[in-house]
């Protein structure tokens, strides 16, 4: 086992929990239009709709915040309205990073044996911005941001630290981003499911089948679990 990619929203420091509390203060700002199961339907479809305008972060989600506002109040929201939705992702930009439990513990654990990376998707100013403040830079050989996680870009990745995908082991949350293409092209995957998860990032149990993957309650077990695969 030659190499270690962590994903970081959800896997290093908490990240949809924001999302989460974010939604439900949109919900209440527009109930007095309509029901809350209304925006979150409408909010959905036009998140999914507009990742490949935006891709994914903080800003497409305000951006299509608006939108489904717009949509759903057939133009009737008011400019003081938009302007709370404003503020709301000026809220979540500048949320403080919350380092998850034992994360800071295994990495330096692994880093004295494994050579590390992140892999991490998003708005580049904004996860640039959190891996600053989370303070875990360090512990990493090295950093990517990149637009989308699928096949092509393990690979590519894989092959620039010049390893084979059986050699390398990638950790995360995210079954859709991190699991499953790890899996496919014959990377070890390991699985440490967060208490919240994005409908996007969700899969369908027919997607599993046929994929080997491990998963783990707590990333305290990460160490030792790389060090019985590589043995």
């Amino acid at each position: 086992m030659q190499l270690i990619a962590f994903d970081a929203d959800d896997t290093l420091w908490a990240h949809e929990s924001i999302f989460h509390d974010a939604t439900n203060r949109y919900k209440t700002n527009l109930e007095h239009h309509v029901s809350h199961e209304v925006v979150e339907e409408k909010l959905y479809t036009c998140e999914r709709e507009n990742l490949k305008h935006f891709g994914y972060g903080i800003k497409g989600f305000i951006l299509s915040m608006i939108e489904t506002a717009i949509e759903i109040t057939e133009g009737k929201i008011t400019a003081s309205e938009i302007q709370e939705m404003v503020d709301l992702g000026k809220w979540m930009l500048s949320h403080p990073v919350e380092v998850l439990p034992n994360v800071q513990e295994s990495l330096l654990q692994l880093k004295e044996e494994y050579k590390l990376i992140m892999i991490t998707k998003g708005d580049l100013f904004d996860q640039e911005s959190k891996i600053a403040r989370s303070g875990l830079a360090e512990h990493f050989n090295d950093i990517h941001i990149v637009s989308e996680k699928d096949e092509a870009c393990y690979q590519r990745i894989f092959e620039k630290h010049e390893v084979k995908p059986e050699d390398t082991v990638m950790v995360g949350n995210s079954l859709r981003s991190d699991i499953l293409p790890t899996a496919k092209i014959g990377g070890h995957a390991i699985h440490i499911p967060f208490h919240v998860t994005w409908l996007l990032e969700q899969v369908e149990d027919h997607h599993l089948h046929g994929i080997t993957y491990h998963e783990l309650s707590d990333i305290a077990m990460v160490p030792d679990f790389v060090r019985r695969l590589a043995s």
